[in-house]
Protein backbone atom coordinates (compact mmCIF):
# COMPACT_ATOMS: atom_id res chain seq x y z
CA UNK A 1 0.00 0.00 0.00
CA UNK A 2 1.16 3.52 -0.80
CA UNK A 3 0.14 7.17 -0.10
CA UNK A 4 0.06 9.15 -3.46
CA UNK A 5 1.72 12.48 -3.49
CA UNK A 6 1.08 15.32 -6.22
CA UNK A 7 2.79 18.46 -6.86
CA UNK A 8 2.69 20.90 -9.38
CA UNK A 9 5.73 20.60 -12.46
CA UNK A 10 8.25 23.55 -12.67
CA UNK A 11 8.19 26.36 -15.34
CA UNK A 12 11.04 26.16 -16.62
CA UNK A 13 12.55 22.56 -18.12
CA UNK A 14 15.37 20.47 -19.51
CA UNK A 15 17.04 18.05 -21.18
CA UNK A 16 19.12 15.57 -18.96
CA UNK A 17 21.51 12.36 -20.66
CA UNK A 18 22.09 10.41 -17.19
CA UNK A 19 20.34 8.99 -14.05
CA UNK A 20 17.56 8.70 -12.96
CA UNK A 21 16.29 7.54 -16.37
CA UNK A 22 12.96 7.19 -18.36
CA UNK A 23 11.84 3.85 -18.50
CA UNK A 24 7.71 4.49 -19.26
CA UNK A 25 5.03 6.39 -21.13
CA UNK A 26 2.88 9.24 -19.73
CA UNK A 27 -0.58 7.71 -19.50
CA UNK A 28 -2.00 10.50 -21.06
CA UNK A 29 -0.05 10.17 -23.68
CA UNK A 30 -2.51 10.34 -26.54
CA UNK A 31 -4.45 13.48 -25.08
CA UNK A 32 -1.41 15.24 -24.16
CA UNK A 33 -0.34 14.91 -28.41
CA UNK A 34 -4.01 16.70 -29.00
CA UNK A 35 -2.93 19.38 -26.59
CA UNK A 36 0.39 19.48 -28.25
CA UNK A 37 -1.56 19.42 -31.84
CA UNK A 38 -3.32 22.21 -30.44
CA UNK A 39 0.11 24.77 -29.60
CA UNK A 40 1.88 23.78 -32.85
CA UNK A 41 -1.29 25.56 -34.73
CA UNK A 42 -1.03 28.64 -32.57
CA UNK A 43 0.63 31.72 -34.56
CA UNK A 44 3.42 33.37 -32.80
CA UNK A 45 1.10 36.09 -31.28
CA UNK A 46 -0.85 33.66 -30.15
CA UNK A 47 0.76 31.28 -28.05
CA UNK A 48 2.58 34.74 -26.81
CA UNK A 49 -1.27 35.57 -25.13
CA UNK A 50 -1.29 32.33 -24.48
CA UNK A 51 1.88 31.92 -22.25
CA UNK A 52 2.16 35.61 -21.16
CA UNK A 53 5.46 35.52 -21.88
CA UNK A 54 8.67 38.14 -23.09
CA UNK A 55 9.59 37.43 -26.99
CA UNK A 56 12.70 35.92 -25.84
CA UNK A 57 10.58 32.89 -23.86
CA UNK A 58 8.05 33.28 -26.40
CA UNK A 59 10.82 32.51 -29.23
CA UNK A 60 11.97 29.49 -27.14
CA UNK A 61 9.07 27.60 -26.80
CA UNK A 62 7.34 28.81 -29.79
CA UNK A 63 10.05 26.95 -31.55
CA UNK A 64 9.34 23.72 -29.38
CA UNK A 65 5.71 23.64 -30.60
CA UNK A 66 6.95 22.92 -34.02
CA UNK A 67 8.05 19.53 -32.99
CA UNK A 68 6.30 18.93 -29.93
CA UNK A 69 4.03 16.41 -30.78
CA UNK A 70 6.67 14.37 -32.91
CA UNK A 71 9.24 14.69 -30.38
CA UNK A 72 6.97 13.21 -27.26
CA UNK A 73 6.32 10.01 -29.51
CA UNK A 74 10.00 9.53 -28.77
CA UNK A 75 10.75 6.09 -27.19
CA UNK A 76 11.27 6.94 -23.39
CA UNK A 77 15.02 5.96 -23.20
CA UNK A 78 15.34 9.08 -25.57
CA UNK A 79 13.50 11.63 -23.01
CA UNK A 80 14.15 12.45 -19.52
CA UNK A 81 12.45 11.46 -16.96
CA UNK A 82 10.16 13.96 -15.28
CA UNK A 83 11.32 13.98 -12.21
CA UNK A 84 14.89 15.55 -13.21
CA UNK A 85 13.04 17.29 -16.27
CA UNK A 86 11.85 20.03 -13.85
CA UNK A 87 13.99 22.63 -12.80
CA UNK A 88 13.26 24.80 -10.25
CA UNK A 89 13.24 25.51 -6.23
CA UNK A 90 11.04 22.47 -5.13
CA UNK A 91 12.99 20.12 -7.40
CA UNK A 92 15.89 20.92 -6.27
CA UNK A 93 15.06 20.09 -2.61
CA UNK A 94 13.79 17.01 -4.09
CA UNK A 95 17.25 16.26 -5.07
CA UNK A 96 16.22 13.20 -6.94
CA UNK A 97 19.75 12.56 -8.65
CA UNK A 98 21.04 11.56 -5.57
CA UNK A 99 18.80 9.71 -4.50
CA UNK A 100 19.63 5.75 -3.70
CA UNK A 101 17.88 3.33 -5.37
CA UNK A 102 15.57 2.53 -2.42
CA UNK A 103 14.08 6.34 -2.63
CA UNK A 104 14.10 6.37 -6.23
CA UNK A 105 11.88 3.30 -5.64
CA UNK A 106 10.03 4.98 -3.76
CA UNK A 107 8.66 8.37 -5.28
CA UNK A 108 8.28 6.12 -8.15
CA UNK A 109 5.92 4.06 -6.48
CA UNK A 110 4.07 7.07 -4.60
CA UNK A 111 4.80 10.55 -6.28
CA UNK A 112 3.19 11.85 -8.91
CA UNK A 113 3.53 15.27 -11.20
CA UNK A 114 0.21 17.34 -12.67
CA UNK A 115 0.81 19.05 -15.91
CA UNK A 116 -0.52 20.85 -17.88
CA UNK A 117 0.02 19.09 -21.19
CA UNK A 118 0.87 15.85 -19.58
CA UNK A 119 -2.14 15.54 -16.66
CA UNK A 120 -1.02 13.26 -14.86
CA UNK A 121 3.00 12.11 -14.55
CA UNK A 122 5.03 9.52 -12.74
CA UNK A 123 8.59 10.25 -11.92
CA UNK A 124 10.08 7.88 -14.47
CA UNK A 125 7.59 8.77 -17.41
CA UNK A 126 9.59 10.44 -20.81
CA UNK A 127 8.80 13.52 -21.37
CA UNK A 128 10.12 16.72 -23.40
CA UNK A 129 10.52 20.20 -22.66
CA UNK A 130 6.95 22.50 -23.12
CA UNK A 131 5.25 25.17 -21.64
CA UNK A 132 1.65 24.80 -21.01
CA UNK A 133 0.77 25.85 -17.60
CA UNK A 134 -2.85 24.13 -15.99
CA UNK A 135 -4.91 27.72 -16.14
CA UNK A 136 -3.65 28.67 -19.33
CA UNK A 137 -6.98 29.81 -21.29
CA UNK A 138 -6.23 27.40 -24.15
CA UNK A 139 -9.81 25.85 -25.72
CA UNK A 140 -9.36 21.95 -27.19
CA UNK A 141 -12.74 20.74 -28.77
CA UNK A 142 -15.76 21.63 -26.61
CA UNK A 143 -13.34 21.90 -23.35
CA UNK A 144 -13.05 25.62 -22.46
CA UNK A 145 -10.19 25.37 -20.65
CA UNK A 146 -7.27 22.88 -19.64
CA UNK A 147 -9.39 21.89 -16.47
CA UNK A 148 -12.47 21.42 -18.68
CA UNK A 149 -10.56 19.31 -20.98
CA UNK A 150 -8.76 17.33 -18.62
CA UNK A 151 -11.75 16.82 -15.88
CA UNK A 152 -11.77 14.04 -13.80
CA UNK A 153 -8.81 12.10 -15.60
CA UNK A 154 -5.80 12.91 -13.08
CA UNK A 155 -7.92 11.92 -9.58
CA UNK A 156 -9.47 8.92 -11.96
CA UNK A 157 -6.20 7.82 -12.71
CA UNK A 158 -5.09 8.32 -9.02
CA UNK A 159 -7.88 6.16 -7.47
CA UNK A 160 -7.01 3.37 -10.41
CA UNK A 161 -3.59 2.54 -8.81
CA UNK A 162 -4.79 -0.24 -6.49
CA UNK A 163 -2.21 0.66 -3.84
CA UNK A 164 -3.40 4.22 -3.48
CA UNK A 165 -4.49 4.40 0.67
CA UNK A 166 -4.69 8.27 0.31
CA UNK A 167 -3.98 11.15 -1.77
CA UNK A 168 -1.44 13.89 0.02
CA UNK A 169 -1.87 17.29 -1.60
CA UNK A 170 1.47 19.13 -2.09
CA UNK A 171 0.14 20.66 -5.16
CA UNK A 172 0.09 24.37 -5.53
CA UNK A 173 -3.72 26.00 -5.98
CA UNK A 174 -3.42 26.06 -9.94
CA UNK A 175 -2.24 21.92 -9.93
CA UNK A 176 -4.84 21.10 -7.47
CA UNK A 177 -7.77 22.30 -8.44
CA UNK A 178 -7.15 19.59 -11.05
CA UNK A 179 -7.58 17.05 -8.70
CA UNK A 180 -9.22 18.13 -5.64
CA UNK A 181 -12.67 18.81 -6.90
CA UNK A 182 -13.47 15.51 -8.28
CA UNK A 183 -12.49 13.53 -5.49
CA UNK A 184 -15.49 11.45 -4.16
CA UNK A 185 -16.44 10.35 -0.70
CA UNK A 186 -15.77 6.64 -0.98
CA UNK A 187 -12.04 7.39 -2.85
CA UNK A 188 -8.73 7.38 -1.14
CA UNK A 189 -8.93 10.27 1.81
CA UNK A 190 -7.19 13.62 0.60
CA UNK A 191 -4.81 15.41 3.14
CA UNK A 192 -3.33 19.08 2.33
CA UNK A 193 0.09 20.07 3.62
CA UNK A 194 0.14 24.18 4.56
CA UNK A 195 4.00 24.95 5.34
CA UNK A 196 3.86 28.53 6.90
CA UNK A 197 4.51 31.08 9.67
CA UNK A 198 2.20 32.61 12.16
CA UNK A 199 2.47 36.18 11.74
CA UNK A 200 3.35 38.05 15.44
CA UNK A 201 1.04 40.87 14.79
CA UNK A 202 -2.36 39.21 13.98
CA UNK A 203 -1.83 35.29 14.64
CA UNK A 204 -2.52 34.41 11.15
CA UNK A 205 -0.82 31.69 8.95
CA UNK A 206 0.89 33.32 6.38
CA UNK A 207 2.67 30.80 3.19
CA UNK A 208 5.40 32.39 2.01
CA UNK A 209 5.54 30.84 -2.44
CA UNK A 210 9.16 30.41 -2.34
CA UNK A 211 9.60 29.01 0.83
CA UNK A 212 6.53 26.86 0.12
CA UNK A 213 8.41 25.20 -2.85
CA UNK A 214 11.56 24.56 -0.66
CA UNK A 215 9.53 22.66 1.89
CA UNK A 216 7.51 21.20 0.00
CA UNK A 217 10.39 19.81 -1.95
CA UNK A 218 12.09 18.75 1.07
CA UNK A 219 9.26 17.22 2.62
CA UNK A 220 9.13 14.46 -0.63
CA UNK A 221 12.61 13.76 0.24
CA UNK A 222 11.96 13.13 3.90
CA UNK A 223 9.26 10.91 3.17
CA UNK A 224 11.41 9.11 0.39
CA UNK A 225 14.16 8.80 2.77
CA UNK A 226 12.00 6.80 5.41
CA UNK A 227 9.91 5.60 2.99
CA UNK A 228 6.63 6.68 4.47
CA UNK A 229 3.70 4.88 4.01
CA UNK A 230 0.68 6.27 6.33
CA UNK A 231 -0.74 9.53 6.51
CA UNK A 232 -0.09 8.89 10.52
CA UNK A 233 3.60 9.27 10.02
CA UNK A 234 3.52 12.45 8.09
CA UNK A 235 3.46 14.62 10.91
CA UNK A 236 6.67 13.94 12.44
CA UNK A 237 8.12 16.12 9.75
CA UNK A 238 10.58 18.79 11.34
CA UNK A 239 12.94 19.43 8.24
CA UNK A 240 13.88 23.34 7.82
CA UNK A 241 12.77 24.17 11.22
CA UNK A 242 9.02 23.10 10.97
CA UNK A 243 6.84 21.56 13.54
CA UNK A 244 3.50 19.93 13.40
CA UNK A 245 0.70 22.34 14.61
CA UNK A 246 -2.20 20.07 15.31
CA UNK A 247 -4.22 22.82 16.64
CA UNK A 248 -4.34 24.25 13.25
CA UNK A 249 -4.63 20.39 11.51
CA UNK A 250 -7.64 18.33 10.83
CA UNK A 251 -8.34 15.11 9.26
CA UNK A 252 -8.00 16.87 5.80
CA UNK A 253 -5.22 19.37 6.37
CA UNK A 254 -1.78 18.71 8.00
CA UNK A 255 -0.43 22.49 9.27
CA UNK A 256 3.49 22.68 9.59
CA UNK A 257 4.87 25.84 10.76
CA UNK A 258 8.23 27.43 11.70
CA UNK A 259 9.49 30.78 13.68
CA UNK A 260 8.51 34.34 11.64
CA UNK A 261 11.24 35.08 10.09
CA UNK A 262 13.23 38.26 12.02
CA UNK A 263 11.36 36.80 15.11
CA UNK A 264 13.87 35.81 18.16
CA UNK A 265 13.39 31.71 17.39
CA UNK A 266 13.91 32.11 13.90
CA UNK A 267 17.12 34.21 14.92
CA UNK A 268 18.05 31.54 17.92
CA UNK A 269 17.16 28.75 15.63
CA UNK A 270 19.49 29.97 12.37
CA UNK A 271 22.25 29.92 14.77
CA UNK A 272 21.95 26.34 14.90
CA UNK A 273 24.42 24.14 13.01
CA UNK A 274 22.35 22.59 9.81
CA UNK A 275 19.06 24.08 10.92
CA UNK A 276 18.10 25.56 7.09
CA UNK A 277 19.23 22.83 5.18
CA UNK A 278 18.89 23.09 1.36
CA UNK A 279 19.19 20.77 -0.97
CA UNK A 280 20.84 17.32 -0.22
CA UNK A 281 24.47 17.02 -1.48
CA UNK A 282 26.29 14.18 -3.45
CA UNK A 283 28.56 12.42 -1.10
CA UNK A 284 32.12 11.95 -2.90
CA UNK A 285 32.60 9.33 -4.98
CA UNK A 286 28.62 8.11 -4.83
CA UNK A 287 26.16 8.38 -7.47
CA UNK A 288 22.72 7.67 -8.33
CA UNK A 289 21.50 3.70 -8.66
CA UNK A 290 18.64 2.88 -10.78
CA UNK A 291 16.03 0.96 -8.71
CA UNK A 292 15.58 -2.38 -9.41
CA UNK A 293 12.67 -3.69 -11.74
CA UNK A 294 12.28 -0.05 -13.37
Amino acid sequence: MALKLIISPAKKMRTVDGEPAATSRPIFLDEASRLADELGGLSYKQAKALWRTSDALTGENYDRTRTLSRDMQAEPAALTAAIVAYEGIQYKHIAPDVMDSRQLEWIGRSLRIVSGLYGLLRPFDGVTPYRLEMQAPLSVGGARNLYEYWDSRPYDALCSERDATAIVNLASVEYAKAVLPHALPDGPPVVTCIFGSVRQADGKLVQRATEAKAARGTFVRWCAERGVQEVQELSSFAERNYSFDEARSDDQTLVFVRPWPGSPAARHDARRPGAMPGSPARRPGTRPTRPAGR
